[in-house]
Parts: C-alpha cells; sequence; structure tokens
C-alpha cells in the first residue's frame, strides 16, 4: 500500500499513462477489498489531500469520486468504512481549487466531483454540498474579477447539479457514469436556493454586453461580443432555476430582470442555439408556470409576442443594429437563425392559450398576432410537417407514434453548455486564444 500511494505524493512523475494505470488498481482495491483499502486511507489522511492535489488529472478524479463516496455500489456496502469523511473537509478543499488553480482541467474535475456528490453522496457529504454556507463558497471563488471564466462555468455546474441532480453532466464524464448505479439524489432545500439567490444580481451584471470590447469574426459578420460560454452558462443557471418551483426565486427572476434579459439576449445573437435552447425552456418555464405573474410579465413587460413577430419580419440580420451580431459589409445580411426556436416559442403560446384564458386573451387583443399566425405560422407548421413530405418517406411512418427510446432521447435535457465546450475544443485548431472563445 506505502508503495502504491507513493505515487500521489508531489515529489513522484505523474504522467497521464501511469496515472491510468493507478487509477485501475486502486480501484479495483477498492471494489474487492474495501474495507483493508478504507482503513488505510484513513490511517493516511495525507492522501486525500494528496488526491486533491493531484485533480486535474482525470483517472485521480475517478479514483477521489469513488473514496468520498459518490459511488453507489462502494458506498451502500461499505457506509460504516467511510464514517471518518464526515470528520474531513474534502468538499472545502475540492472547491478551494476553482481559486487557487488556474487550470480549466482543474476547475472542470473538481466540479464532475462536486455534481457527482449531488447525485449519491454519504448523507453527511450530501448535507454540506447543499448548505447555504458551501453555496456561497461557490459563488465567492466564480465571481472574483481576477479568476478564470471557468471558474464560473463550473461553479454554476455545480449549482444547477444541486437544483437539478438528473440533468446530464458533461461528455467525459458520461463513460463513467454509465456503470454507476445512482443512488439518493441530493435536493436543494429553500435555504440552498436562497443562497444561490443572492449572488443573483452580481451574475446578471455579467449578462452585460455593452461595456465589452473583444471582437470574435463569424462568417456572417462578427459579434462584439461573443457571448461565451459564461453567460451561456448563466442564462442555464437561470433557466434551471425557474424549475424548482421557488416563489422567492421567480420574484427575484422578475424584479431582476432575469428573464427580460435572457429573453433580449435570444434576439440579439440570433444564431447561439445553445442559447435559443436554453431561453425557449425560461419562456416555457414561465408560460406553464402556475403563477399568473410570470405569464403577465413574459407577454407584456418581456412582450415576447412583439419581439417574435419584429424578428420574423425581418428575417435578416438588421444593417443599422446596434447589437452585438454586427453583418459583414459589402455582403447581403444572413437570413436569421433563431426562426425554428421562435416558431417553437408561437406554438406553444397557441397551444397554451386553449386553457389559459391569460394568454389567449392577449393574443386575441393583437391584430398583428392574429394575421401572422394565419398568413404565416399556419403555412410554415404545414411545411415543416415531416409527416407530409412526398420525399421517400415509408408510409407506415405516418400512423406509428414515437416509441420509449425515442421518447427518452427527444425528452431528455442535455448540456448544451457542455456539447458547446466540447465544440470550441474540438475545433479551436489554435485560431483563437482562451480570451476568444470564452
Amino acid at each position: 500500500m506505502d508503495l502504491l500511494f507513493s505515487f500521489v505524493k508531489p515529489d513522484h512523475p505523474h504522467s497521464t499513462l501511469l496515472s491510468g494505470y493507478f487509477s485501475k488498481v486502486v480501484i479495483c482495491l477498492m471494489l474487492r477489498k474495501t474495507a483493508p483499502l478504507m482503513n488505510y486511507v484513513q490511517e493516511h489522511p495525507e492522501i486525500v489531500v494528496q488526491l486533491v492535489d493531484l485533480i486535474g488529472i482525470t483517472s485521480v478524479m475517478e479514483v477521489l469520486i469513488r473514496l468520498i463516496g459518490a459511488d453507489e455500489t462502494i458506498y451502500s456496502n461499505y457506509a460504516d468504512t467511510m464514517q471518518w469523511l464526515e470528520n474531513t473537509d474534502v468538499l472545502g478543499m475540492i472547491a478551494d481549487k476553482f481559486s487557487s488553480s488556474d487550470s480549466p482541467e482543474v476547475h472542470a474535475n473538481a466540479a464532475e466531483i462536486l455534481c457527482a456528490v449531488t447525485r449519491c453522496a454519504p448523507p453527511s457529504l450530501a448535507a454540506k454540498i447543499c448548505s447555504p454556507s458551501f453555496v456561497g463558497r461557490l459563488f465567492c471563488h466564480a465571481l472574483e474579477g481576477s479568476r478564470p471564466k471557468s471558474v464560473l462555468v463550473h461553479s454554476l455546474s455545480v449549482c444547477i447539479s444541486l437544483l437539478d441532480p438528473k440533468r446530464l453532466a458533461s461528455a467525459s464524464y458520461q463513460a463513467f457514469r454509465s456503470n454507476v448505479s445512482h443512488g439518493a439524489l441530493v435536493t436543494a432545500s429553500p435555504e440552498t436556493v436562497d443562497g444561490m439567490l443572492e449572488s443573483l444580481g452580481n451574475l446578471l451584471n455579467l449578462l452585460d454586453t455593452s461595456t465589452a470590447e473583444n471582437v470574435l469574426p463569424t462568417t456572417y459578420g462578427c459579434l462584439r461580443p461573443p457571448l461565451g460560454k459564461h453567460r451561456l452558462k448563466i442564462v442555464e443557471f437561470i433557466s434551471v432555476l425557474l424549475t424548482v418551483g421557488s416563489e422567492t426565486a421567480e420574484q427575484e427572476l422578475i424584479s431582476q430582470s432575469a428573464i427580460k434579459r435572457s429573453i433580449d439576449l435570444f434576439f440579439e445573437y440570433p444564431y447561439n442555439n445553445f442559447l435559443h435552447h436554453h431561453v425557449e425552456n425560461i419562456i416555457v418555464s414561465c408560460l406553464e408556470g402556475k403563477r399568473t405573474e410570470l405569464v403577465e410579465h413574459v407577454l407584456n413587460e418581456c412582450d415576447i409576442v412583439g419581439k417574435i413577430l419584429a424578428a420574423d419580419k425581418l428575417s435578416s440580420l438588421s444593417t443599422e443594429s446596434n447589437g452585438p451580431t454586427v453583418p459583414s459589409e459589402g455582403k447581403t445580411p444572413s437570413k436569421i437563425g433563431n426562426v425554428g426556436h421562435m416558431t417553437r416559442i408561437a406554438n406553444k403560446l397557441i397551444q397554451l392559450g386553449n386553457s389559459n384564458s391569460t394568454i389567449q386573451t392577449h393574443l386575441q387583443g393583437n391584430s398583428e398576432w392574429v394575421e401572422w399566425q394565419t398568413d404565416v405560422l399556419v403555412r410554415r407548421n404545414e411545411v415543416e410537417n415531416v409527416y407530409h413530405w412526398a420525399c421517400g418517406r415509408p408510409t407506415s411512418l405516418h400512423d406509428r407514434g414515437r416509441d420509449s427510446d425515442d421518447d427518452d432521447f427527444r425528452d431528455r435535457d442535455y448540456d448544451v453548455a457542455a456539447l458547446a465546450n466540447n465544440l470550441s475544443q474540438a475545433f479551436r485548431y489554435g485560431i483563437y486564444s482562451n480570451d476568444d472563445i470564452e
């Protein structure tokens, strides 16, 4: 054991290959010799500290996830051997990595572990991670002005996982999670939500793009500034916050214009489909909510109907707009890229209007909407109905409903911010700096 765990000492080289072998051996011992291994680690508490210091290595991260009990198989069978974890501040040490390291890999892996704890962890760790003090600690690191944007992105990922533990983690963790059965999920208490709301104003300040100076050239023009992964993650956080059913959260989001600002971004960045996905969820959550105040806020203060009509009427990038998306000079402006989401939102408004008098009255009182619905939306729905396409589609599919696998695929809310991160990593090729991407 001494020889095995000497690998994690600071004076030992930690190559990716050796780390992988170390991880396999330790995990094998955890599964087959759980009690002796846990007793050894308990007698050598410095091992946990050393593992946390190597958290940027994914193989070591997987060891740490199992070690702290975020693995149902190990914890359910050997809960008594993990009681010593209650007296350690392992979660605090992991959270402090957001402050002590500038490495995006360290931030990502720290978030992976904390998200795993929200999905399956011993009660003692679950109580710590959802406490207002721990949430405040995360936001303190995330909102430090001098810290990299990856700190904010991954800190918010942990908060999102606290609010919605079933939400999918990033792709790098899927292979590991696929072999793990999940136990009880951490549920965010009203106190936890209130702790998050204390930093809401500071988060919303980051959605202001008027003072940013960085420019990102694109095929359709340029972005001044680009939205960035950190703003996208803030909008995702708002969308998840609306799903917890907290009246206090809903009131804060209304009073601080978080919903209105998110909808404005939807139209200011007409080619960011990741953003459109989250904003559509925000709008639908408000319209389907039980509180009339939310519905009226989206219809009146946010003027979602008027914005949809104006954007659809223009249909192309405006050359006179002062927004962040600027078309190329000397070229015909491109068609806007959020028409599909606007169509889905419009259809949702009509659907919910059949059972909600507030929505129905608002729509029927807008003559421009009634005309647009008749002349444009109905025809568009006909054209986009794939069951009416005569392009070789088997006629047997016309009457076939979606099977259970298809339902699960369509209804699952994938973490599009994680997908965006993966795409930016895959296609960067050194063309843009980290600041450009973020």
